[in-house]
């Protein structure tokens, strides 16, 4: 009798290959995983492809290459552990640390352009605190730098605002830049209301919009 013969086949319910295949088909199709495990599944699949994107940006990007440039050119150079993609609530796309530190928020972005346009905005508002010494308490600093990002990094093109159910034909990209600026401005604790964010985005406008550093006009 071959010895073989005699070992009982193994049951593939019990093969850990097999266990793997079963996990990857429940995390593709959704069926047989908790909510828990869906939710854990969903924010590794986001941080992945987060990752996946902001290296391919670093590297190849115009406007996002453009900016690391210039910063290093300034004295701040951004590693890019520097940039961090985590998730967060689904108000923002991204934000920026006077530390020295960028957050992408991984589960907000529908394609990589969207990605890039909110990492050239909060590289903008690097590059301001390191050229310009903001004080992000100051509510006209905060203006002056919200203005740039909005106008400079593409977050106010006619596709991006249409998307977001804006349309108008006569100085569309001013009344954007302005509109998400007095938003910011509004959102910073030392703000007391939205007057306050409005008359501070009109008091540095002219200047602010009109100042495109370190691109040589509007990206």
């Amino acid at each position: 009798m071959d010895p073989a013969s005699s070992e009982p086949p193994v049951d593939p319910s019990e093969s850990r290959s097999f266990q793997r295949w079963l996990h990857k088909a429940a995390q593709v199709s959704g069926i047989g995983l908790t909510a828990d495990e869906r939710d854990r599944d969903r924010v590794e699949v986001q941080h992945r492809r987060c990752e996946q994107w902001k290296t391919e940006l670093l590297n190849y990007s115009p406007s996002v290459v453009f900016m690391l440039k210039h910063l290093k050119l300034s004295g701040c150079l951004v590693p890019s552990s520097n940039i961090v993609c985590a998730p967060c609530d689904l108000t923002r796309s991204g934000g920026f640390h006077p530390a020295g530190a960028i957050i992408l928020c991984q589960g907000h972005f529908g394609d990589k352009k969207h990605m890039e346009d909110t990492l050239t905005h909060e590289l903008v508002h690097m590059y301001d605190h390191c050229k310009f010494n903001v004080d992000w308490k100051n509510l006209r600093h905060h203006a002056c730098s919200e203005i740039r990002a909005n106008s400079l990094s593409g977050d106010c093109r006619y596709m991006r605002e249409l998307g977001r159910g804006f349309v108008s034909f006569s100085k569309q990209h001013q009344a954007c830049v302005r509109r998400r600026a007095i938003l910011s401005v509004r959102a910073n604790p030392m703000c007391p209301d939205e007057a306050a964010a409005e008359r501070a985005v009109n008091e540095v406008w002219e200047s602010c919009f009109g100042d495109t550093r370190p691109f040589d006009e509007i990206y």
